[in-house]
């Protein structure tokens, strides 16, 4: 038993650097996006063309997830998925053309949603084992990660350095970094006689209730990343650098809510937490539809950070805990995520144009509020007993 809890002990740990290296390269390239555009000289709409494609692969790739998983072992699916995410910075920047640079990110989407899908399951085993949320914590370590690694970028921005001389480092760097943190990762197996999820499947009836939960918050997240600088400069008037650190203020406080959500969500549970972050998000999307001041759309967003900070990762945490196959359900979960922060820029930007922003935001408004309804589908239940031969297929 004490051997058990060492392992697991040392699990948690290999997950958090798992996400934090998977973090890293999102940092690294959303960073030097900039450069890519002027490198090829793209029109602001065939970058957003683009910038489309790693959604898309993601969503394609996701199911495949399971699968790997179920063939290899979930330490190996990892280490595997990880490495190639890693690996797949440095071609972006080596992109000659649009039709190459829209390959290369589709191929950089699919290894991404892949990765997110198999550490996302660890991630949901480990906190089985350990009998405490963790999910919130992880969550937090990949927005961590994304920080560090896009100081970084800055710095190499601000130095002119030559992005492919960036991404190709920063990419033998972190996925050398991926063989020793994937080592304390469990080795989980699938149960004798259990058979391999499908290569492409609609996700399993329980992930769409889920999913819908995680829906609400990835629009609201999406709207909010893309359009709170836009909102700030035409709604309130404000400054470029005011309406710059309004994406700071908005992404700060959702990566310090997530590094502290799991405390909360021990002493409240997932659906009074959840509640909390809707009816709290909801205010501040309220503050924000109001503001005709940058001081008071600015403590808006960061509400609305504050949150939805923590939805996406019970989501996933749910999602594993549903029964059948967690890989799968997983995989559908973050399919309709994946496919919310794909569409919500889109949406806002139509709703904008029909009729305003601050229409716009109301909606977004009503999505947090329904956070506060749609919670209890992320209701704690007991897991299944493992059947006697699936511990035997296990290995910590």
């Amino acid at each position: 038993m004490g051997q058990q809890l060492k392992d697991v002990r040392r699990a948690r740990a290999s997950i958090a650097l798992v996400f934090a290296v998977h973090g890293a390269v999102t940092g690294t390239f959303v960073t030097r996006i900039p450069w890519i555009q002027d490198h090829l000289d793209l029109s602001p709409g065939r970058l957003g063309l683009a910038l489309v494609l790693p959604a898309v692969g993601a969503s394609l790739a996701m199911p495949l997830a399971g699968r790997v998983v179920h063939r290899y072992g979930a330490r190996a699916a990892v280490r595997g998925l990880l490495t190639l995410w890693c690996l797949s910075l440095a071609v972006p920047a080596l992109s000659p053309d649009l039709p190459a640079l829209c390959l290369a990110l589709f191929l950089y989407g699919a290894t991404a949603g892949m990765a997110d899908v198999a550490m996302n399951a660890q991630g949901v085993e480990v906190e089985e084992r350990l009998g405490r949320s963790i999910m919130s914590g992880l969550h937090g370590m990949w927005s961590l990660g994304g920080l560090v690694a896009s100081a970084f970028g800055v710095l190499a921005a601000h130095r002119h350095t030559d992005a492919r001389l960036e991404f190709a480092i920063t990419a033998l760097v972190l996925a050398a970094l991926a063989q020793p943190v994937c080592a304390g990762l469990l080795d989980v197996r699938p149960r004798t006689g259990e058979q391999a999820p499908p290569r492409f499947a609609l996700p399993p009836r329980a992930a769409l209730t889920i999913g819908l939960v995680g829906f609400c918050a990835v629009f609201a997240e999406g709207a909010s990343m893309d359009w709170s600088g836009v909102y700030l400069r035409d709604v309130t008037g404000s400054s470029a650098g005011t309406a710059a650190a309004c994406y700071s203020a908005f992404a700060g406080t959702m990566a310090a809510a997530r590094l502290a959500g799991d405390a909360v969500i021990r002493r409240l549970g997932p659906v009074r937490t959840v509640r909390l972050g809707g009816a709290l998000a909801a205010a501040g999307g309220l503050l924000v539809v109001l503001a005709r001041t940058p001081y008071l759309a600015i403590p808006g967003f960061g509400l609305i950070g504050i949150g939805i900070a923590v939805v996406v990762p019970l989501a996933f945490a749910a999602a594993g805990r549903a029964g059948g196959n967690p890989s799968q359900a997983i995989a559908g979960v973050a399919t309709i995520t994946y496919t919310s922060g794909l569409v919500a820029p889109a949406i806002v930007g139509g709703i904008a144009q029909a009729s305003s922003l601050t229409v716009s935001f109301a909606v977004v408004t009503a999505l947090c509020a329904a956070l506060v309804a749609s919670a209890p589908a992320l209701r704690q239940r007991p897991a299944a007993e493992p059947e006697p031969a699936a511990d035997l297929q296990r290995a910590g």
